[in-house]
């Protein structure tokens, strides 16, 4: 399986004992109840740094040689793996270039910043992961500095892989389903490893975004693959192309891979915060959005599900909260078109508005010399099936529209 080994991660836990916290493992009263399971969570959003990247990072730069380390490191990252490398520079004090996507949310940058003090420069560039990866390479290349693999690296998987071993070592029964995110593939690689090696009979559940599914692609082609195309909402974990050693152990060790949507990520993250005072980035949020797709299978199981980071930009939740209401089927758009004369929107309030349906969108430009004019309209309703009576009574007074939701490409263009 790969070329990680159980003694492997039993060593990176010796070196990491003393650096990373020893994260709980908290059964979770309000998701057992919702699924008739005993939930447990691993609760990496309360690591130092806020994630387990910590774990592979420090682990693996520990054990490079002095001498090379004097050239310092570099690392490309789209925000988690950058702040475990730049605490572990401070740490081993160590200097770091550390590449990150321009779209990174700043909250991450400053993080990265704030953990690596002065032994830490910060690079801008690309759009996304792998344009920084690329750019990272080639400057590490230049200057002879050892490059951080945020997951194709055996000492990182290892190091992550602690997180495993802590899990094995608090839980009191058996374990029937193990979820975690898949980005890269190195936390449930090496978690998967120490778990499978322990408790063979624990299935191993990668999740992975809908928008991002590199490893699913990867397994289905039996090899890897680069996506043309990836969403990148869930920064934590979009990656267009999986690591090669990663790959090689997660084809045989993973019992299944589910694609989360985003949408249903944003109604986790959403949950967790309201429910359980859990703040969860998309990728840490990802395994608990996983279980619904999952519940007839777990019902009366133990799971444990990795909350692998909880980094989260507070100015994304507004974001979030849209995401979520369009995939519950609760937030509307459409264009509607209303003929330009005085009481025509008065009319549309009054007779196609059901009593708890709300506008929260509303740009309309009265021009002269048209009888009609076209406005965008957001309506969120309060219950999935208020939508079809919505339709019906736009229909039955006569009032043209289109819905936006199901035009992929004006959605994209007007939302």
């Amino acid at each position: 399986m790969g070329n990680i080994h159980i003694e492997d991660i039993i060593i990176a836990n010796q070196t990491l004992k003393d650096v990373v916290t020893h994260t709980p493992l908290q059964k979770n009263q309000v998701l057992s109840e919702r699924y008739g399971a005993n939930i447990y969570l691993k609760r990496e959003d309360l690591q130092v740094v806020r994630s387990f990247k910590i774990r592979g990072a420090y682990y693996m730069m520990s054990s490079i040689p002095k001498d090379k380390l004097e050239n310092g490191v570099v690392c490309a990252s789209a925000g988690n793996h950058a702040q475990g490398v730049a605490y572990s520079c401070q740490a081993l004090k160590v200097k770091g270039h550390i590449f990150m996507p321009n779209t990174t949310p700043r909250q991450k940058i400053s993080q990265v910043k704030l953990f690596g003090k002065e032994y830490v420069e910060v690079v801008l560039t690309g759009d996304t992961f792998d344009d920084a990866y690329y750019e990272a390479n080639a400057y590490g290349e230049a200057h002879d500095m050892e490059f951080v693999h945020p997951f194709n690296n055996e000492k990182v998987i290892a190091g992550q892989g602690t997180v495993g071993m802590e899990i094995m070592n608090d839980i009191e029964e058996p374990i029937d389903y193990l979820f975690s995110c898949v980005g890269g593939g190195g936390l449930v690689s090496g978690v998967g490893t120490y778990v499978n090696s322990i408790s063979p009979s624990t299935k191993i559940i990668g999740c992975e975004p809908a928008g991002a599914p590199g490893m699913k692609a990867s397994i289905e082609n039996q090899g890897v693959v680069s996506l043309d195309y990836i969403d990148k909402f869930v920064d934590g974990a979009a990656v267009k192309r999986v690591g090669e050693l990663t790959y090689d152990v997660c084809k045989d060790l993973l019992d299944s891979i589910t694609l989360v949507p985003e949408g249903k990520i944003c109604t986790t993250i959403l949950e967790l915060y309201n429910e359980n005072a859990v703040v969860a980035e998309p990728a840490g949020a990802l395994s608990i959005a996983a279980l619904d797709f999952h519940k007839e299978e777990i019902k009366g199981k133990t799971v444990v599900c990795i909350v692998s980071g909880g980094n989260n930009d507070i100015g994304r939740m507004e974001e979030m909260r849209e995401k979520s209401l369009i995939y519950e089927g609760l937030q509307h758009y459409f264009i509607v078109n209303f003929p330009q004369r005085a009481g025509a929107l008065r009319e549309f309030l009054h007779d196609v508005l059901g009593p708890d349906d709300d506008i929260t969108r509303f740009e309309y430009n009265k021009k002269n010399n048209k009888s009609n004019g076209p406005a965008l309209v957001g309506i969120e309703v309060t219950y999935p099936s208020d939508y079809d009576k919505l339709l019906t009574r736009m229909r039955d007074r006569g009032i043209k529209y289109t819905e936006i939701n199901k035009e992929e490409t004006l959605f994209n263009f007007l939302i």
